[in-house]
C-alpha cells in the first residue's frame, strides 16, 4: 500500500510502492513487517517461517520446514552480500543461500549441511547481474535455521544503470507515486534520473499513456544522455481538470538492459481527495468459524484498497473519515480496524469462543491525506465463533465412576505432539494471546497480574520483560534432573505455560505455591506475595486468573503422572505419588507444598470462560491433546492430587475444604465467585461454633447489607443475594468475638 512521505508547496508527493529493495540494504528483523522487496514463502503450511525472541541481537528470522524461503529482490547492482546464520538442533538437512538474475533460475552462493549452533557471519560476492537473493530450507531432517543482520552493499556496474528518485525518495521501476495540485492549476513533478553505472545512460523517449494522459506532459527535452555516476532532471507538468483521481503511466525508454522501459505509475490528485470508489465490495463470507479463529473473504470492487472495521457483540455503526489514514488496531468510535490494504480476505486477532463479531468493509481510493472512503453502503456481515471444539468421541472411553479413571484420563491426554518451548512466542503469543492496538502495535496481558504490555511486532521476551511462565514450576517436576529435561514434553507443554511479566511478577512468584495471601509482603497490580493463614509464604494471582492457574497445574499432574524418566530423582520435592502436587518443595526454604484444595476452590470460584475454552482448543490444534478439567470441570473432584489416587463418589463442587481453619484473631475466607452478578457464597472454615455479623459497605463507607450468621465448627457456606445493588466495588466485612476479616467484593 502507498503512504504519504513528503509535502512540497501545492504539490504533495506520496510514498512509492516499492517492488524492489534499494541498495545499500540492511535489515535486522526488528519489525515483523517485510520491507519493500522482501517476500516469504512456505510449501509446508503447517509450519511457517517466523520471527523469534532470540537473535544477534534479538529478534531474528527462523525457517523451520522444508520449502521455507525468504527472498529479497533488489533494484540495482549488488555488492557484498552479508548475513548471520545459526543452526538450532540442525541435523541431516540442507539449507542454501542462492542468487538469481531473473528470479527463476537460481545459483548457489553457499550450502549449509551443518550450520553452527551460534550466530556466524558470512560474506558472499554475488554476480553483479543478480537481482534476487534467497534463503532456502531445501530439506529439513531436524532443527531450524535462524537468519539475522542481512546486508547487501551497493555495487557499481560497468554498464549504464538507471534509478529514479523523487525528492530524495527512490522510485523503483514499476512503482507508483502520489501527488496533488489544485484543479486547473499546473504543477511540475520533477523526477531525478540517476545513472549509477560507469557507461553513459541514454534516455530515448518519455511517453505518458493511460486514462488521464491528456492532463500530463513531459517538458524536458528528449532524448537525453546522462554520464556515468551522474544525474539529470526529467520534468512533468500535471494539470488536473477536476477534483479527484487522475492516473497515467510514464514509460521511459532507455539502454539499461535491466530497466527498459522504466515504468512509473502517476497518481495525481486534483484538489484534496482521490475519487471516491464507485462501488463497495460484495459477497462477504466466513469459513467455518473456530473458537479461536474466524477467516473471512470478500469480492473486491474497483478500488485502491479496503478497510475492515470490527465490533464485538453488536453491529458496526462507525465510519472512517476522509483524509485520515488508519493503521490496523486503531479505534474509530467503538469499532476497531481489523485489516486495511489491498486485500480480499482478513483474519482478525483475538477471537474468543461463543462470541459474535460484526464487520464492515469500506472501499477507498488514494492514500494518506488524499484517501477517500466510500461510506454510503459498506459491505457488512457477522460471524459467531464456535463453542468448545472438543471431538464428540474424545472422552468416550472415560468413565469417572470407574476405578481406572485416573489412569484412563492420563492415557488419553499424555500422548501428544511436542512443541518447542522457544516457539511459544510465535505460536501462542502472536497467534493467540496478543491483541491489536493503536498505531499498528499489539498488546499482551500478564496472566498473573493483569499488566498490559504494548509492543511493536515482533514480540521479544527480553525487550518486553516477559517470561514463559511454568504455572507448575519446573523445579517441582519429578523429571527436572533428567539430562534431556528441556527437550521433554512436560517442560514445554503449552497447556501449562502462560505469559507473565518477568521482573515484577514471575521472579517474585519464583517456585512458591499458589495460595491465599493474608499478610501481603509484596504486591503488583492484581497479584501478591505473602503469608497465608498458616504463616507459609505463597503467591496469589489476580482473581480472574485463579481458576485458570489451578486448571493449568492440575492438568500437569494428571498428564504426566506415572511418566518414567532417567537420571536422579528430584529430591528437592516430597511427593505423595507420581507427579502429585508436592507436599514439601524444599526441606529448608519451602518445607510445605501446594494445597490441592486451594486449587479446587479456585477452580469453582473462577469458572471456565470463553477465553479458556479458546485457549484449550488452540493448544489442542498444536499439541493434539486437551485439558480435561476445562472440558469436564467436575473431573477434578475424582482425583486426590496429593497422591494421584482415585476418589469414589465425590461431592460437587469439591471445594468446601479449601479454606484454612480460623484460629485466634486471624482468619481466611473466600467469596465465590468474585466478581459475580450479585449472587455468591461466603465460605469460611471456623474452629468453633460462634455467631458472626456479615456486612457489606459501599465506597462511601455506608453499610448497605447486614446479616447475622451462625458459624458451625468446620466449613460454612453462606449464600448471599445482593442482585438489587448496582454494579461496582464493595467491601465485605465479617465480625465475631474471635476475629474480624474483610475483602473486596466486585459486582458486575
Amino acid at each position: 500500500m502507498k503512504k504519504i512521505i513528503a509535502f512540497i508547496g501545492a504539490l504533495i508527493i506520496g510514498q512509492v510502492l516499492l517492488a524492489q529493495a534499494t541498495l545499500p540494504l540492511s535489515w535486522n528483523f526488528a519489525t515483523s513487517t517485510l520491507p519493500d522487496g522482501w517476500s516469504e514463502d512456505n510449501v509446508n503450511t503447517a509450519s511457517t517461517p517466523y520471527y523469534t525472541g532470540s537473535g544477534n541481537p534479538a529478534p531474528a528470522y527462523k525457517l523451520d520446514a522444508t520449502g521455507d524461503i525468504l527472498t529479497v529482490h533488489v533494484a540495482t547492482t549488488p555488492g557484498t552480500f552479508g548475513y548471520d546464520i545459526i543452526g538450532n538442533s540442525f541435523s541431516g538437512g540442507t539449507f542454501q543461500v542462492e542468487e538469481s538474475v531473473d528470479g527463476t533460475t537460481w545459483t548457489q552462493l553457499h550450502t549449509f549441511t551443518a550450520p553452527t549452533g551460534s550466530y556466524t557471519h558470512f560474506n558472499e560476492t554475488p554476480n553483479t547481474a543478480s537481482r534476487y537473493f534467497r534463503f532456502y530450507y531445501q530439506q529439513k531432517v531436524s532443527g531450524n535455521v535462524g537468519i539475522d543482520n542481512v546486508t547487501i552493499a551497493a555495487g557499481i556496474s560497468t554498464a549504464q544503470e538507471m534509478l529514479v528518485s523523487y525528492n530524495a525518495s527512490t522510485v523503483v521501476n514499476g512503482s507508483t507515486i502520489f501527488f496533488s495540485s489544485p484543479s486547473n492549476i499546473t504543477t511540475q513533478v520533477a523526477l531525478d534520473v540517476q545513472n549509477l553505472g560507469l557507461a553513459d545512460l541514454n534516455l530515448n523517449t518519455a511517453t505518458i499513456t493511460g486514462p488521464a494522459a491528456a492532463e500530463y506532459s513531459v517538458t524536458s527535452s528528449m532524448p537525453m544522455t546522462i554520464a556515468g555516476q551522474s544525474n539529470s532532471s526529467l520534468n512533468i507538468d500535471f494539470t488536473p481538470t477536476a477534483d479527484g483521481s487522475h492516473q497515467a503511466v510514464l514509460s521511459i525508454e532507455n539502454d539499461d538492459v535491466n530497466a527498459n522501459p522504466y515504468i512509473i505509475n502517476l497518481y495525481g490528485i486534483g484538489g484534496s481527495y482521490a475519487t471516491e470508489p464507485t462501488a463497495s465490495a460484495t459477497s462477504l463470507s466466513f469459513g467455518t468459524p473456530k473458537s479461536y479463529r474466524i477467516n473471512a473473504t470478500f469480492t473486491p470492487s474497483d478500488a485502491d484498497g479496503f478497510i475492515v472495521l470490527r465490533r464485538d457483540g453488536s453491529a458496526v455503526t462507525d465510519s472512517p473519515v476522509d483524509g485520515t489514514a488508519y493503521d490496523k488496531g486503531d479505534m474509530i468510535g467503538s469499532s476497531q480496524v481489523a485489516a486495511i490494504g489491498d486485500i480480499s480476505a482478513f483474519s482478525p486477532s483475538y477471537i474468543l469462543a461463543n462470541s459474535q463479531y460484526h464487520f464492515s468493509v469500506f472501499a477507498y481510493n488514494g492514500e494518506g491525506q488524499y484517501i477517500n472512503y466510500r461510506t454510503s453502503d459498506p459491505l457488512t456481515g457477522s460471524a459467531t465463533s464456535a463453542g468448545t471444539m472438543v471431538g464428540a468421541s474424545y472422552y468416550s472411553g472415560i468413565n469417572p465412576n470407574a476405578n481406572t479413571f485416573v489412569t484412563d484420563l492420563h492415557n488419553l491426554i499424555n500422548t501428544h505432539d511436542i512443541q518447542f518451548y522457544s516457539n511459544y512466542g510465535q505460536l501462542m503469543v502472536e497467534r493467540f494471546f496478543a491483541r491489536d492496538t493503536s498505531d499498528n502495535q499489539r498488546v499482551i496481558t500478564c496472566s498473573y497480574s493483569g499488566l498490559n504490555e504494548v509492543y511493536a511486532q515482533p514480540f521479544d521476551w527480553t525487550t518486553n520483560d516477559f517470561a514463559r511462565e511454568h504455572t507448575f514450576p519446573q523445579s517441582w517436576m519429578p523429571t527436572v534432573n533428567d539430562a534431556n529435561f528441556q527437550s521433554r514434553p512436560e517442560y514445554s507443554d503449552y497447556h501449562m505455560i502462560v505469559p507473565a511479566n518477568q521482573n515484577n511478577v514471575n521472579s517474585i512468584r519464583s517456585n512458591y505455591p499458589l495460595g491465599v495471601v493474608v499478610t501481603p509482603q509484596y504486591s503488583y497490580m492484581g497479584c501478591k506475595l505473602g503469608t497465608d493463614a498458616n504463616g507459609n509464604k505463597v503467591f496469589e494471582p489476580r482473581d480472574s486468573f485463579k481458576g485458570d492457574a489451578a486448571r493449568c497445574m492440575l492438568y500437569q499432574s494428571i498428564c504426566y503422572t506415572g511418566v518414567a524418566y532417567s537420571g536422579a530423582p528430584n529430591t528437592d520435592c516430597t511427593y505423595g505419588g507420581s507427579w502429585s502436587l508436592p507436599s514439601a518443595i524444599n526441606n529448608t526454604t519451602i518445607p510445605y507444598g501446594q494445597d490441592q484444595y486451594i486449587l479446587k476452590a479456585w477452580h469453582y470460584a473462577d469458572p471456565i470462560d470463553n477465553f479458556e475454552i479458546s485457549r484449550n482448543d488452540f493448544v489442542d490444534s498444536l499439541q493434539g491433546n486437551r485439558n480435561p478439567f476445562i472440558d469436564n470441570p467436575n473431573y477434578v473432584c475424582y482425583i486426590d492430587f496429593s497422591n494421584m489416587s482415585y476418589i469414589l463418589n465425590p461431592t460437587f463442587p469439591c471445594n468446601t475444604v479449601a479454606v484454612n481453619e480460623v484460629e485466634n484473631n486471624s482468619s481466611e475466607f473466600m467469596i465465590a465467585p468474585n466478581p459475580s452478578e450479585g449472587v455468591f457464597n461466603l465460605i469460611l472454615n471456623a474452629k468453633q461454633h460462634h455467631n458472626a455479623v456479615i456486612k457489606i459497605y459501599d465506597q462511601t463507607g455506608r453499610a448497605i447489607y447486614t446479616k447475622n450468621a451462625m458459624m458451625n465448627s468446620g466449613v460454612n457456606s453462606i449464600p448471599v443475594d445482593i442482585t438489587e445493588l448496582p454494579s461496582g466495588v464493595y467491601v465485605m466485612d465479617i465480625t465475631s468475638d474471635h476475629y474480624r476479616v474483610s475483602d473486596k467484593l466486585i459486582i458486575h
